[in-house]
């Protein structure tokens, strides 16, 4: 019986070891943390996005960076094949807004445990608090693994599914990268990806803790665009955060600088700019009496009424009547055009995933073996693929698990 070495106990490892033992191969599944599944645990703020219930198609669309090299990783193992295991195991999903997928219990608790069963089941040996040091490679042949007491181990095949360096509080630490290196691979320098954004603007501390929902932003680096989207964001002690700007940040991988770089909101998409003067003008008329920084609070939160006060540059005593038409038309650009100068990215230990990773011009697309070292796989968000969010990195770690333990397999079938 052919023997695999998994190194990571995350979604990518403990997937991987669950199709090599369903296939018949004696599978060791190790994990430097006391407990498998630790990034897992507080993925969609525990819940567990675990995919995207959509056609294969759009998979790749929402894949960032080197789509292409998932064509056959998606088209062998999709969404819907995902969700079938699950569900063939027990774990009850559903499907919520923009096609994530969730278990029905709403507990990343249960996704975790339903793989934990399925590995004991298979009679995979699942070594904890047992690290990886380096890769036992003679003449270009993966022949095992020399863990951190020094102990070598032998086996026909190492998959490498140990991350990237997000959350290092769950183990993501680079292990894999340096035995990888150490294997005579690339890395392509890794970076926080899905991760919120640094403000030079004081004011945007202001507003800590403020949601806006329905808003749409642009970011541009100069005159160039670089994402656009409609959404919900959230101001925060050091800038702002939130989907659509989680989103945004995985769109900076090719940015040398964060130099001349804006985000720019639309605080009223909805409104054309002449239906936002007519809105404007409907205020200004119920509240003529008024003083003008006692007139917007049908038309903003009430946190943010002196920020685009202090911004329009319109005296807030001014009584409502006297505001000029020019004034209501920098109040009204104002609205539609809330600019933020980016500062830069937070660091990893805020980033949902890690861009950059292994090379994948050295790993095989249609198997995951290396190019350069015979027996040695890769999954997961080791590799350089990072995708937006919405559940579109989990099945990256499904698919390309998936497809190097199938290959594993066919070699192993192959030899006998």
């Amino acid at each position: 019986m052919k023997k695999c070495i998994v190194i990571g106990g995350g979604a990518a490892g403990m997937f991987a070891a669950v199709v090599a033992a369903s296939g018949g191969m004696k599978v060791s599944l190790w994990e430097k943390n006391e407990k498998l599944g630790k990034k897992l645990f507080i993925t969609g703020k525990g819940r567990c996005n675990l995919t995207n219930n959509c056609e294969t198609e759009a998979l790749f669309q929402n894949v960032m960076t080197n789509s292409k090299f998932l064509f056959s990783a998606f088209y062998q193992f999709n969404s819907q094949d995902l969700m079938a295991f699950f569900e063939a195991e027990g774990l009850r999903l559903k499907t919520e807004r923009g096609n994530r997928v969730f278990p029905e219990s709403d507990k990343s608790s249960d996704v975790i445990r339903t793989l934990e069963k399925k590995l004991k089941q298979l009679g995979v040996s699942i070594e904890l608090n047992r690290k990886a040091e380096k890769l036992v490679v003679e003449e270009g042949i993966c022949r095992g693994v020399m863990d951190s007491g020094g102990y070598r181990e032998a086996a026909d095949f190492v998959l490498i599914a140990t991350g990237g360096l997000s959350y290092a509080s769950t183990g993501s630490t680079g292990d894999g990268y340096h035995m990888a290196e150490n294997a005579g691979h690339t890395l392509v320098p890794p970076r926080p990806s899905l991760v919120p954004m640094e403000t030079e603007e004081d004011w945007c501390r202001e507003l800590m803790g403020l949601s806006l929902r329905n808003v749409s932003v642009v970011l541009k680096k100069g005159r160039k665009k670089i994402y656009e989207d409609f959404g919900e964001m959230l101001f925060t002690h050091f800038g702002v955060s939130g989907p659509l700007i989680l989103s945004g940040s995985a769109h900076f991988g090719k940015l040398k600088d964060f130099q001349d770089v804006t985000l720019t909101i639309d605080l009223k998409p909805a409104l054309t700019a002449e239906q936002m003067d007519g809105r404007l003008l409907r205020i200004f008329e119920e509240n003529k009496n008024k003083q003008f920084r006692n007139s917007l609070g049908g038309l903003l939160p009430n946190k943010m009424i002196s920020i685009i006060i202090d911004l329009s540059g319109i005296d807030p005593y001014k009584q409502v009547n006297l505001v000029s038409k020019e004034e209501r038309a920098r109040l009204g650009y104002l609205l539609k055009h809330l600019e933020i100068h980016i500062r830069g990215l937070r660091g990893f230990n805020e980033a949902i995933i890690t861009g950059g990773g292994i090379k994948v011009k050295e790993v095989n697309p249609g198997t995951m073996e290396s190019k350069k070292v015979k027996g040695l796989y890769f999954a997961g968000e080791i590799l350089d693929v990072d995708a937006l969010t919405g559940g579109f990195n989990l099945q990256i770690a499904w698919s390309t698990a998936w497809l190097a333990a199938k290959n594993m397999l066919e070699v192993m079938e192959n030899e006998l």
